[in-house]
């Protein structure tokens, strides 16, 4: 199966959470049995991975906040969905 198409609705799995460890300091991704440690960027993409906004729709919210071009962000945002897809804490 090929990568994320911009029209696809990304969502997070049954059991999958974003969550800010206040003693860590940090964003951790919590998956059943898996944890991963999430940086600020990829907590602000992740965070508005909600099954209603399209991967085009997360990629206009991202630039629009930080006031960037969509065309700079694009392929880190569709890279960094496809890989959570991999591991399975993303769904299309």
């Amino acid at each position: 199966m090929t990568g994320l198409a911009l029209e696809d609705v990304p969502r997070l799995p049954r059991g999958v959470k974003l969550r800010f460890d206040d003693v860590r300091g940090k964003h951790i991704l919590l998956a059943p049995e898996r944890a991963f440690n999430v940086d600020e960027v990829a907590a602000a993409i992740i965070g508005l991975v909600d099954g209603s906004r399209s991967v085009s729709a997360i990629i206009d919210a991202l630039a629009e906040r930080y006031a960037e071009k969509r065309e700079v962000i694009e392929k880190d945002v569709v890279a960094m969905l496809d890989d959570l897809v991999v591991k399975r804490v993303v769904e299309r």
